[in-house]
């Protein structure tokens, strides 16, 4: 049986790590980290934990161990107890402490089908893709990531929504998948999208290269959870195959970029490809990048960078759509920022405060990645809050598995109020940031953060300051509570990223 970490990709079975099963928590039969158990079956007492378990558990399950750091002992495939995470200070000593708690890489195995990259490696290995990488995630860059947002909306707006006074969208993943795509792509490798591109194949191909770059960043979980002698076993399987034949015959296409941008003269440019390639030209010695390496990291970017965005930013129009007090104190920032009815310049971003507030308060409740893995290579102790507030010191011998629970995390009422509700205003002022972790932490934080913030940010503005965002109105959900509409409508599953189901949503023009 294939397995995966609670929200990602496969986890190995370290050796027993039982000094620690003294410590509260609870048995299951089947490790928590099988697709089985986490994607498949419902919640089965002492069975199975059940499908995406950390975030709809959030918080309940530290409460009723009645500690911030509980145990989770299976027995299948192999006899393992798994210490789980929601408490800042001990979470910030394993996420600081590389040496200590390294990430292990195994897990993240079957992330280098592109070659080695950034998110594959440790130890020397991952500095040297971290020297290289870091550089091209530039202020430039950022800034080319805003203007593109800009234009790609302004092109949605009038060439796919005509500029009509109401558009209802089924889903609104559906929209801020291609956007964030089409930033990717044009931010990312330099190569410009649109709502309007032809959907023909050019010869040779199966799929275009939007068409292609869409179904891996749909079907990539499937690919990683899904033994390869059975990817031809159900349609879905097939066209996830057909998607990844056919960016490995673009990877020859990535190839012949590298080198005309080599040879190509002094061209300004500034997306992350090229910044990536200067970066490395830069170098000199076994630090430099093989070109198969340079395929790895930038397609590591686009998968990681492309899914966090377009599901995030989901949810947040869920949020905004379901919170109207929200979306109002919202759209009124707007307002005193663009008040000339311009559009948002990349120089506005620092004004904008309330919009990444707004992300920040999605990412808090809907976390994208519920565990980050973590192993403890040596013998040492973690410290956990009780429920009266004392302090517990937990033995965590060598081996041990850890997985930082970002879900727990963010709905520990030690660190915020009311964790439950939607409250954008707890990020206007000073907040915890030890106890927020969308992006990780430490020194393996997401590179990526300003790239996400700045199109996330520029889509929210341009989508708010022009249109009123309702939740669309159907019959079967006539006599639904506000609390049973915001179940069906923030509803999610597992993937690489937590993902949002149905979001069925208006967009209503503004006077």
């Amino acid at each position: 049986m294939s397995s995966v970490s609670f929200t990602g990709p496969p986890v190995p079975n370290y050796a027993p790590s039982l000094a620690c099963s003294f410590h509260p928590g609870r048995f299951y039969f089947l490790s928590p980290a099988m697709v089985l158990s986490n994607f498949v079956l419902p919640k089965i007492r002492w069975f199975a934990a059940g499908k995406n378990f950390l975030h709809v558990e959030k918080y309940s399950e530290y409460e009723r161990q009645g500690c911030s750091i509980y145990r989770m002992t299976s027995i299948w495939p192999s006899v393992e107890s798994v210490l789980v995470l929601a408490d800042a200070a001990a979470i910030k000593e394993v996420t600081s402490s590389r040496a200590r708690f390294p990430k292990p890489i195994e897990v993240y195995g079957s992330l280098a089908f592109f070659g080695r990259n950034i998110v594959v490696s440790e130890g020397d290995e991952w500095k040297k893709y971290r020297k290289i990488s870091a550089p091209a995630f530039s202020e430039r860059n950022n800034k080319l990531v805003w203007d593109e947002t800009v234009k790609i909306m302004e092109d949605l707006f009038r060439d796919v929504w005509g500029y009509k006074e109401s558009v209802t969208v089924d889903n609104a993943l559906d929209i801020t998948f291609q956007l964030a795509l089409f930033v990717i792509g044009a931010a990312g490798f330099g190569k410009r999208m649109s709502w309007q591109d032809s959907k023909v194949p050019p010869p040779g191909h199966k799929l275009t290269f939007r068409d292609a770059l869409h179904r891996v960043a749909v079907g990539i979980f499937v690919k990683l959870a899904v033994p390869k002698w059975a990817m031809g076993l159900t349609e879905r399987t097939r066209q996830v195959q057909i998607s990844f034949d056919e960016l490995e015959f673009m990877q020859k296409y990535i190839l012949e970029m590298i080198h005309e941008r080599r040879e190509g003269g002094s061209v300004e440019r500034h997306d992350l490809f090229t910044n990536l390639l200067e970066s490395n030209n830069m170098d000199e010695g076994p630090n430099v990048l093989m070109e198969r390496e340079l395929v790895g990291n930038i397609f590591i970017f686009l998968i990681a960078g492309h899914e966090t965005t377009a599901h995030t930013l989901c949810f947040t129009l869920a949020f905004l759509a379901l919170y109207q007090d929200e979306q109002e104190k919202l759209y009124n920032d707007l307002k005193s920022v663009l008040a000339d009815g311009r559009l948002p310049a990349y120089e506005d971003r620092t004004r904008l405060n309330r919009c990444l507030a707004a992300i920040y308060e999605t990412m808090r409740i809907v976390t994208p990645v519920t565990n980050i893995p973590k192993c403890s290579a040596e013998d040492t102790t973690l410290t956990a809050t009780n429920a009266q507030g004392e302090k517990v010191v937990i033995p965590v011998p060598k081996g041990t598995t850890i997985a930082v629970n970002g879900s727990g995390l963010h709905r520990n009422p030690q660190y915020w109020e009311e964790p439950y509700e939607y409250r954008p205003d707890r990020f206007m002022g000073d907040y915890n940031r030890d106890a927020f972790l969308p992006f990780s932490g430490g020194a393996r934080s997401c590179m990526g953060r300003k790239f996400s913030e700045s199109e996330g940010v520029a889509a929210l503005a341009m989508l708010v300051s022009k249109y009123k965002i309702t939740v669309k109105e159907e019959p079967q959900f006539t006599h639904e509570t506000f609390e049973q509409r915001r179940e069906r409508i923030l509803d999610c599953r597992s993937g690489i990223t937590v993902t949002p189901i149905r979001v069925p949503l208006v967009f209503t023009r503004r006077d």
